[in-house]
């Protein structure tokens, strides 16, 4: 399988740790939402999709994220769990799990080059440019490309009003 097209939403984190979301298409034909692009101590990174992992609660059993200190149902204290200690099997508990993930290390090396490559692409784009341009007046911007339309949109033939009402004399039937 290949990855056919990569589309980025850039997102602005409270800590600025998450640059963007991206969304993946394999072969036109399957598609992974909410990967993370992440600027991590030593450079950007993927991170897959995940969820918060749950707990029942010691009392009522109502499912509740992993370290919650009290229970959202019946208000009964949780105790208290290493977030980040082994599972029975021997997997690390990070308190989220992935939802979707590569198998072999080429697989998710291959996601990463092809994300960060798009995301690199995307932030040396024109249109990233003029946004920058934007937001700081005192850049000179930088000359744009000429930029050719693929497909030229007709504009929207104008209707009189008139031809869209019913006329009162006719009857309308039900």
């Amino acid at each position: 399988m290949k990855i056919t097209e990569v589309r980025l939403f850039p997102s602005e984190s409270r800590d600025g740790k998450l640059k963007a979301f991206a969304t993946m298409t394999f072969d036109d034909w399957f598609v992974v939402r909410n990967v993370k692009i992440i600027q991590g101590t030593s450079g950007l990174f993927v991170a897959m999709p995940s969820r918060k992992t749950m707990d029942a609660c010691v009392k009522c059993g109502f499912k509740n994220t992993r370290g919650s200190r009290y229970c959202n149902q019946c208000g009964k204290e949780q105790p208290r769990k290493e977030i980040s200690k082994e599972d029975d099997n021997g997997e690390k508990q990070s308190g989220h799990m992935d939802i979707a993930h590569p198998i072999t290390p080429e697989c998710r090396l291959y996601i990463q080059d092809q994300v960060l490559q798009a995301y690199e692409k995307e932030m040396k784009g024109p249109g990233r440019q003029r946004k920058e341009v934007a937001e700081n007046p005192g850049i000179n911007p930088v000359p744009e490309e000429k930029i050719e339309a693929e497909a030229f949109v007709e504009p929207v033939k104008e209707t009189a009003r008139e031809e869209l009402v019913p006329d009162k004399d006719k009857d309308i039937e039900l």
